[in-house]
């Protein structure tokens, strides 16, 4: 048996990842030289590390319960080893002796038992418990697999999935065409695709543009090795921003060429917008800035040093004002021309993970790794709705395309949250209130998605599945289990299909008209 350091460095980066470390999984990842591994990150399921250190943690309990002469000590362990009493050799040398002591004892009051008691055969009677808790056992295990298991009633199958592959790493994002059925897609294979699927849906054959992400050294354009983080169409559709690990944001027609390279971020992007009328760009980088980008020169307009740590997300409030958030645990509203921020946030206790503003510009929701959300206006230093319900990280949100300003305007707006507890919360905003909690999940959840018109809600898990809920009842409509962890989902702009992107490298488009 060989353990490789690059098969450890391996692990370790891609946990950081799934964890939502990104800026520590970066940083990892360059100090350990992860891109010149030769590891297919395709072929290592997801959450790896974790397993394998489970196994090894059941290894050494295995070896704590035999005896001295090779037989296995009949019950469970007195107390369940942790990863670090695992690792210390005086603390597995004292379960076992624990275990040989408790061992003895039992013979010895098996032997005083068996003498003055005789072997009752057959399972418990009516109202006597089951020994060990075996009977319990087996039904809280049956009920975890029953709650697993997709109702065959919502389950979509699979002649109403196409599955698209042709990325080598895992695809963090995906994006949907606002005006054609193109689907864009990032990855950590160093391009970005577009997919045709206006044609050919369920048959496997749609066709796909590679968009390779270069940089130039020695004279000649040679593939960056860094991941396609995030990406964005704009409005009218002609044009897509993609923002990568290697430090530069992208300008590409939907055909694929490439019209831009805007380079001036020292260090990987993390987001990037563009704005509504289509002449602006804003990205947001780990070297704590953001810049506004002219779409048409690709040159830097504005860039804006506020923060003092890894700038996370960006969301525009208009065509020239804009929010940001960073690990600083900060929000700061700027406005293309002004020299300092015009408001600035503060009130979560960790890195505020996502920032959306709805769709009236009024207010602006944060996340934070901190397990709240926050509704903040301009009128206001503090919070307008502290939201407290979730028991994990935040890790992003979306507003419902309803209300005001919508093409929606009689429905309530709602805002969803996506966390790392496994669930999905829909809220009244208005009331600040929580009205729907949606749990089919088992793993954490990484993206949620608004139908154009706000009737349904799509969730994406590292669980593999994609879920479809009814955002008036919070009932479950739909649900897709996949090859993959889900890092995004996304609508088309008719509303009948579903994007998801994968850990494994696979993107899957959901057929809702069947």
């Amino acid at each position: 048996m060989s353990i490789t350091s690059d098969e450890v460095n391996f692990l370790v980066y891609r946990y950081l990842q799934e964890s939502g470390f990104s800026h520590s999984a970066y940083t990892f990842g360059m100090e350990s030289h992860i891109s010149q591994s030769n590891i297919n990150g395709t072929l290592v399921p997801p959450a790896a590390l974790i397993s394998i250190l489970q196994k090894g943690l059941q290894y050494v309990e295995a070896e704590v319960s035999i005896n001295e002469d090779g037989t296995v000590f009949d019950g469970r362990p007195i107390e369940s080893l942790s990863l670090i009493d695992a690792v210390m050799p005086d603390v597995v040398q004292t379960r076992q002796q624990a275990l040989r002591e408790k061992l003895a004892q039992q013979q010895a009051a098996g032997a005083m038992a068996t003498a003055a008691v005789p072997v009752q055969q057959g399972a418990p009677k009516n109202g006597e418990a089951a020994v060990n808790g075996e009977e319990n056992g087996a039904y809280t295990l049956n009920n975890h697999m029953e709650a697993m298991e997709m109702d065959a009633d919502v389950e979509i199958p699979p002649s109403q999935a196409t599955v698209l592959r042709g990325h080598e790493s895992e695809v963090f994002i995906c994006a949907w065409n606002p005006v054609t059925d193109l689907l864009a897609s990032g990855s950590g294979d160093s391009t970005a695709r577009i997919w045709n699927l206006s044609e050919n849906m369920g048959g496997g054959g749609s066709t796909q543009l590679v968009l390779r992400h270069c940089i130039r050294e020695g004279g000649q354009d040679v593939p960056s090795n860094k991941d396609v983080t995030s990406l964005d169409w704009n409005s009218d559709g002609t044009l897509l921003a993609t923002g990568s690990y290697d430090g530069f944001a992208r300008i590409w027609t939907k055909d694929g060429n490439l019209a831009s390279t805007l380079g001036q971020h020292k260090g990987p992007i993390f987001a990037l917008k563009w704005n509504r009328k289509g002449n602006c760009i804003l990205s947001a980088g780990v070297d704590k800035t953001t810049i506004i980008w002219d779409a048409h020169t690709g040159e830097a307009k504005q860039q804006f040093p506020f923060h003092s740590a890894p700038a996370l997300d960006v969301d525009w409030q208009n065509n020239t004002t804009f929010a940001s958030c960073s690990t600083d645990m900060c929000i700061h509203v700027c406005r293309l021309g002004s020299d300092r921020p015009l408001k600035t946030f503060q009130g979560h206790s960790n890195e505020v993970n996502a920032i959306k503003w709805d769709p009236s510009g009024m207010l602006l929701a944060s996340c934070s790794d901190d397990m709240t959300l926050k509704i903040w206006n301009m009128k206001q230093d503090t919070c307008v709705h502290d939201l407290q319900a979730h028991s994990k990280e935040i890790y992003t949100i979306k507003w419902s395309p309803t209300g005001p300003g919508t093409s929606n305007p009689s429905s309530n707006i709602m805002l969803a949250s996506a966390s790392f507890d496994s669930t999905v919360r829909l809220w009244d905003v208005e009331r600040g209130a929580c009205v729907h909690t949606l749990i089919r999940h088992q793993e954490p959840v990484y993206s949620v998605a608004f139908s154009p018109d706000g009737k349904h809600l799509a969730s994406g898990s590292f669980d593999k599945c994609v879920h479809i809920w009814n955002t008036a009842s919070g009932a479950l409509v739909h649900s897709y289990r996949g090859t993959g962890g889900i890092f995004e989902v996304c609508w088309n702009s008719t509303g009948d299909k579903v994007g998801a992107s994968a850990s494994d490298g696979s993107v899957c488009v959901l057929d809702l008209r069947k």
